[in-house]
């Protein structure tokens, strides 16, 4: 059985470094070999790619765009009424993308611009978009507006998925829990997620399972591991309840949970969206030991 790979999610790890760029620098000197982020659009695509080219991590994992958060929205993939704001930030997702991976340079060396933006550097690849859901709009009836909001989302997810077909991405589904983390979010249990993607039908979207949202929401993880494990494209991991590292105190078994998701054959990424208890570099800890186990993938695994 191959070792698990490990992505950084730079969006929660080294909060000791102002930006991203030097989070990028951080998380190679730690040894990992790919990062993710939530929303890398702050940042200009050209200084992010050429930074992630020279520590030569791949990038595995970034969010679409959240919508209006001083409305109060964290993602429009099934918001009614916002589904072309949706689709323009999936667009705004793609050509971020197409930035890191180099697929667009500067006009006239050979490549096209894509709606006037350019860049030359590149990550190695970009494996994955999430398809933000969305919260239950302010004011409304979850129970009363769950149909039509699945309506809308089977309606982006579609037209998503042609999107991301042409580009070779896959678009991914994670559910997030309403009990603790988002009590308004419309997609919170990995049941529903699989509802929705068998009638998308789509193969290239794919079930985002973050280990914190489903034991919160369900917990019987061996059992919802191995039942929807094989629509699984990406794993993220934090410990329950406090959302710190794997080795911190809480409710899971992590040196288990590794070991099943090996035994299942489980090849994509683990990204390590949690939140730091002390110096990001110290708290990495049980992924050296990890390492000195099992020891590093080798490249192209």
């Amino acid at each position: 059985m191959a070792p698990l790979r490990f992505s950084a999610n730079l969006s929660w790890l080294f909060p000791e470094f102002p930006d991203l760029l030097a989070r990028l620098r951080a998380a190679d000197s730690s040894g990992f070999e790919a990062a993710e982020m939530a929303w890398p659009y702050a940042e200009p695509p050209e200084a992010l790619a050429q930074a992630a080219r020279e520590a030569g991590l791949r990038l595995v994992l970034i969010n679409t765009p959240p919508g209006d958060q001083e409305k109060g929205e964290m993602g429009l993939g099934a918001v009614p009424g916002r589904q072309a704001a949706f689709r323009e930030g999936l667009e705004q997702a793609v050509r971020s993308g197409h930035c890191l991976m180099g697929r667009i340079s500067i006009p006239g060396k050979g490549a096209v611009a894509r709606r006037g933006l350019v860049c030359s550097a590149a990550f190695l690849r970009l494996d994955g978009i999430h398809l933000m859901a969305g919260r239950v709009p302010q004011g409304a009836d979850p129970a009363a507006i769950k149909a039509e909001m699945e309506t809308v989302f089977l309606e982006n997810l579609r037209h998503a998925a042609g999107v991301l077909a042409q580009e070779d991405l896959v678009g991914l589904l994670e559910p997030i829990n309403t009990r603790i983390t988002d009590p308004q979010y419309f997609l919170d249990t990995p049941q529903q997620a699989a509802a929705i993607l068998q009638k998308v039908g789509r193969p290239n979207l794919q079930l985002q399972m973050d280990i914190f949202h489903w034991q919160i929401m369900d917990g019987n993880l061996t059992g919802n591991i191995r039942e929807f494990l094989p629509i699984v494209g990406h794993v993220q991991v934090a410990q329950v309840p406090g959302r710190g590292e794997p080795s911190s105190p809480g409710e899971l078994n992590f040196p288990y949970l590794f070991q099943l998701l090996e035994d299942e054959g489980y090849k994509g990424f683990v990204g390590c969206e949690y939140r730091p208890q002390g110096d990001t570099v110290e708290g990495l800890s049980w992924l050296r030991s990890y390492w000195d186990r099992r020891g590093h993938p080798e490249a192209g695994q």
